[in-house]
């Protein structure tokens, strides 16, 4: 039996919400997603809540794939944070799962939608396809996109310091040669 992919469920992350400062408290709001095959739209309202231990709040209503019937959903998750090393606070969901009646409670820092709750990808058992990648495949798979290269180049602030190249600048000269030398791979094996 194979695992469900994680790249094709709803999930929420939280460096997402940090990065659009839904992490401040009192912030209520929806987080909507698209079907890429049918376009159709589904959301969950959320709700940051910092009265006492800080929690995001979830509230959404699921339909029964087998009955058709609607059921509202309302729980909340706990958010911690720990210190980083040069300063700062990470935050961190705390799954809020039970999986074989024991709780998960690992410090996680994306939850996803696997039937009727957000949890983490251990209590969901899922995987990423790239997990599910051999041979060919695999070698493509570890070679960025066009577009994933055009944005790392754009994150490049500085190709240089002090006379040496940045590590950022080197990390895309490398994917860039993964990525030419993929496509003159792909053409050898098209002739």
């Amino acid at each position: 039996m194979s695992k469900t992919e994680a790249d094709d469920l709803k999930k929420i992350d939280i460096n997402f919400l940090k990065k659009h400062g839904c992490l401040k408290g009192g912030i209520s709001g929806k987080l909507t997603w698209t079907n890429s095959h049918s376009y159709e739209k589904s959301h969950v309202d959320i709700e940051i809540s910092l009265f006492g231990e800080k929690r995001l709040r979830l509230r959404y209503v699921q339909i029964d794939q087998t009955t058709g019937k609607k059921k509202d959903l309302k729980y909340e998750i706990p958010i911690t944070n720990t210190s980083c090393r040069y300063g700062g606070k990470r935050e961190w969901f705390i799954c809020p799962w039970y999986r074989n009646d024991i709780y998960c409670g690992k410090r996680v820092r994306v939850l996803y939608k696997k039937g009727d709750y957000f949890a983490c990808r251990h209590c969901h058992t899922l995987t990423y396809s790239s997990k599910n990648l051999s041979g060919r495949s695999k070698k493509r798979g570890m070679i960025t996109s066009l577009p994933e290269l055009e944005k790392g180049l754009a994150e490049i602030k500085r190709v240089s310091y002090r006379g040496k190249l940045t590590k950022r600048y080197v990390r895309y000269l490398n994917n860039e040669a993964k990525f030419w030398s993929s496509w003159e791979n792909e053409l050898r094996h098209l002739r």
